[in-house]
């Protein structure tokens, strides 16, 4: 069979590699992604390995361009892509490119030690300036007599003198010159309140304070924003000065030494703003440096990193081999499948002529009994359906791979769930959009987890949108519309005379109020003899109160169809995986009794939902030889099988002596010898359920009890000795899985009528609560009503029927492939084939995959 519904034949491969062509060759493998390496020294630490140096080496080329890229985002810079195939370097360019990155990084180290002194430097001269700008009037002697007045006040107060002071001018100026002083400084804006409580609680009033706002602003060299505030405290004696200096470094607050004069206040000014000139062209020189240095690091940044990045996957993988005793030859070995040796082959001879060696690299297949990992051949389309597959187990090695019937399967299951036409051409374009651009989409390399988790399944929301618009047709539903294409089949009966009369006996015997009900009886208003409606269903039921009584049925009795189909085919599909194992003990006694069981009672009530269909009509008539009076006998599936169950008693046929119609007529036996086939039915599916539970094992103990081999399975997919107690409970768990796995899955399937009836109902509710309204109005406010009415109407279709009850579909029909249809097949304890692939380690280094 084809890779996609096996997985590929593996072979376990020895390489011997000459020690002077081993980098090349494992190079080489890397590009071709066709081996999975193993670890030939587990038991190692990392220390022990011998290219440690060189990974230590790697990872220090690594960090050192961590740095330049972080220095290059903060710079926001662009970091130019690499679209082009980079060739990994020999072990010879290592040093040249340890002395490139370290040149930059030791200019980078230089020019951030230096911005950073500048830095520090500018920003102290900056605060100098602000604050001698800004105490300037508060040094006045309008100021200082101010504070003078308001701290003696208080020391007054708190001697308990509350007489007012009468001071002479002369005498106050030389208090204030003698006796006052002053601290000034700047301090982060957020905390000058708290620092003022502080001032005022510990020095109990005794100091003058007063703060005003400045703006640092950014400076184009250090693009730092910092609200500050300028303060200057008054006080007189040492013991305040003391205080007040460690409650300022309490609060991180800067201290300025502001001159007590003008003069040398003015000069001091002028010095700094020199200086502040004089730095300013200092930081321009040093930042257009460093703006060099980093515009050339980011042109070739990417290439570097995926450079480093291939050195380093080429050295870890060449510590898993061995070293032959002669440490000219390393061992490795890898899984590669079968039909690819060859392209390894060919990849290992370029790889030798590339480094020049004379002794060609060699490849041996070797016998194990190890179980392979599991490799299929995928493509873009059938990636993501194999995805979905892989989100539950990974298949065992060559066991039937259920991801190409789920291609056709999981759109179809969610479309019955989903059905609608327009619903299904919105989601159809979407993904025909990312289809259309996808090739400038991975271009991008868009990073966002859930814009990339709709790209990688576009394939499958693309088959979701098209079923989808297959069963819209089908149930004739186009957001909760229905259209007449074929014309209905159904006529009015009514003649004008006739439908007025019938129109006015109804208003005689109703309320005006209440709305007139009109029949369609089947007799004269279908016309049976033009058929039904050709495709899907009749438009008529869109406008009948009783559309529910009529869908609900045919959908709930399609969906158990749809299941039963779909866990049949599973249960077939096991014999594939007995036939590739050669276990005719699992054919016989597992598979043929499972099928028995799923036919006799599932199957068979399948077949009898299609005879329902098929030949109980509304009209009176002969059905298998037994008179049919009309759809009032139609016969109960459900009590039918309830009383397959119980085997009880019934009555043959609808009618008794003398055209009497029986009583629960619908209950009785339609079909002739129905009572003794459906005892046999039940009888057989009985019986089978033992010969699954104890043949199987009984075989295997007669077989190990002769001396032959018999392999054990468990649920892990390990195997081990056989044991007749583990092996009876493992049977046992199965078979007892199996049979309450058929009602239970059965019912399960029901979940396809319920979200059916689901959609519809909201579709229907939005189209009369939104979309009608704008209908009733008329006139220019109308047409106006209808374009903003309709956008209303569009958002909440796409952001509640499509997306909301698009994922509850598709999590449903999850589910449903998971347990319902696997179950039945597949193990999926396999192990998955991951190669070392540097298109792999590239799309994870970018984050672009898991």
């Amino acid at each position: 069979m084809g890779a996609i519904y096996r997985s590929e034949l593996m072979s376990l491969c020895q390489l011997f590699l000459q020690t002077d062509s081993a980098f090349e060759a494992v190079a080489e493998l890397g590009e071709i992604s066709l081996c999975q390496f193993r670890d030939l020294n587990p038991d190692a630490s990392a220390y022990q390995r011998k290219f440690i140096h060189e990974v230590r080496r790697c990872e220090q080329m690594e960090r050192q361009l961590r740095i330049v890229r972080e220095e290059v985002e903060k710079d926001e810079m662009f970091i130019p892509d690499v679209f082009h195939k980079v060739p990994t370097p020999t072990p010879r360019d290592i040093h040249e490119l340890e002395a490139k990155f370290e040149k930059i990084d030791e200019e980078l180290a230089t020019i951030n030690s230096s911005t950073a002194g500048l830095k520090k430097n500018f920003l102290k001269l900056q605060q100098i300036k602000h604050v001698l700008k800004k105490v300037r009037h508060q040094l006045d002697e309008g100021q200082r007599r101010e504070a003078f007045k308001s701290i003696s006040e208080q020391q007054h107060m708190e001697n308990g003198n509350n007489v007012q002071l009468y001071v002479t001018a002369e005498d106050e100026k030389v208090k204030t010159e003698s006796e006052l002083r002053f601290v000034a400084g700047v301090i982060r804006r957020d905390r000058v309140l708290a620092f003022e409580r502080v001032i005022w609680r510990l020095c109990r009033g005794n100091v003058y304070a007063r703060t005003e706002d400045i703006e640092m602003g950014p400076h184009h060299a250090f693009q730092e924003d910092n609200e500050m505030s300028v303060f200057i405290l008054f006080f007189s004696g040492e013991q305040l000065r003391s205080r007040v200096r460690k409650i300022c470094e309490g609060f991180r607050a800067v201290i300025v030494d502001v001159p007590e004069t003008e003069a040398q206040r003015s000069e001091l000014a002028i010095n700094v703003q020199t200086q502040l000139e004089d730095m300013g062209t200092v930081v321009g020189q040093t930042l257009d440096h460093r703006n060099i240095v980093l515009s050339a690091a980011a042109q070739n940044l990417k290439l570097w990193e995926i450079q480093v990045l291939k050195l380093k996957a080429v050295f870890h993988t060449l510590n898993m081999f061995n070293i032959d005793v002669t440490q000219k030859c390393l061992i490795a070995e890898c899984w590669i499948p079968t039909d690819d040796i060859h392209v390894v082959q060919n990849a290992l001879m370029h790889a030798s002529k590339l480094s020049g060696s004379t002794v060609p690299s060699v490849l041996h297949q070797m016998e194990t009994s190890e179980t392979p990992p599991t490799h299929f051949r995928l493509n873009k389309f059938t990636q993501g359906f194999q995805n979905i597959v892989h989100a539950y187990g990974i298949a065992s090695y060559r066991e039937v791979n259920p991801a190409p019937f789920t291609i056709i399967s999981f759109p179809f299951i969610f479309a019955v769930m989903f059905g609608d036409t327009g619903h299904g051409i919105i989601m159809f374009l979407a993904a025909l959009l990312l289809v259309l651009f996808e090739k400038k989409i991975e271009q991008a390399k868009i990073k966002d987890e859930i814009f990339n988790t709709f790209y990688g399944g576009r394939y499958v929301i693309l088959l979701m949108g098209l079923f989808s618009m297959y069963t819209g047709l089908v149930y004739n539903d186009i957001y909760s519309r229905s259209i007449n294409v074929f014309q209905s089949q159904w006529k009015n009966p009514y003649t004008f005379r006739l439908l007025n009369q019938t129109l006015y006996d109804q208003d005689a015997q109703e309320s005006s109020t209440q709305e007139t009900t009109l029949q369609l009886p089947p007799d004269p208003a279908f016309k049976d003899m033009d058929g039904p409606y050709p495709f899907g269903l009749d438009p008529i039921w869109n406008l009948a109160e009783n559309k529910l009584n009529f869908m609900n049925p045919m959908k709930m009795k399609s969906s158990v169809i749809i299941g039963i189909a779909q866990m049949s085919f599973g249960l077939f599909l096991s014999v594939l995986n007995y036939w590739h194992k050669g276990s005719w003990v699992d054919f016989l006694f597992v598979f043929i009794p499972q099928v028995l069981f799923l036919s006799l009672i599932f199957i068979y009530l399948c077949v009898q939902i299609v005879m329902k269909w098929v030949f109980f009509y509304v009209r009176p008539k002969k059905v298998f030889g037994l008179m049919y009076p009309g759809s009032n006998c139609a016969p109960s599936l459900l009590i039918g099988l309830i009383n397959m169950f119980m085997m009880k008693s019934r009555k043959k046929g609808f009618v008794g002596d003398h055209d009497v119609t029986f009583e629960q007529c619908h209950q009785q036996l339609w079909y002739p010898h129905q009572d003794i086939i459906e005892i046999a039915f039940l009888l057989v599916a009985v019986i089978s359920i033992p010969v699954m539970l104890f043949v199987k094992p009984l075989i295997q103990k007669w077989k190990v009890s002769k001396g032959q081999h018999v392999e054990v399975h468990s649920d892990d997919g390990s195997h081990g000795e056989f044991n007749f107690a583990d092996v009876m409970v493992y049977q046992a768990i199965h078979t007892i899985e199996f049979v309450l796995g058929c009602i239970s899955h059965t019912a399960s399937y029901l979940r396809l009528w319920a979200l059916s009836l689901a959609h519809a109902q909201l579709s229907e509710v939005l189209w009369e609560m939104v979309m009608r309204i704008a209908f009733t109005m008329k006139g220019g406010a109308g047409a106006a009503a209808i374009f903003l009415i309709f956008w209303a109407f569009s958002i909440l279709s796409i952001c509640i029927l499509i997306l909301m009850e698009g994922l509850s579909a598709f999590l449903h029909a999850i589910r449903l492939h998971w347990v319902e249809f696997q179950s039945k097949f597949y193990g999926g304890t396999g192990i998955l084939f991951e190669p070392f692939s540097f298109r792999r380690l590239i799309r994870l280094y970018e984050g672009l995959e898991d």
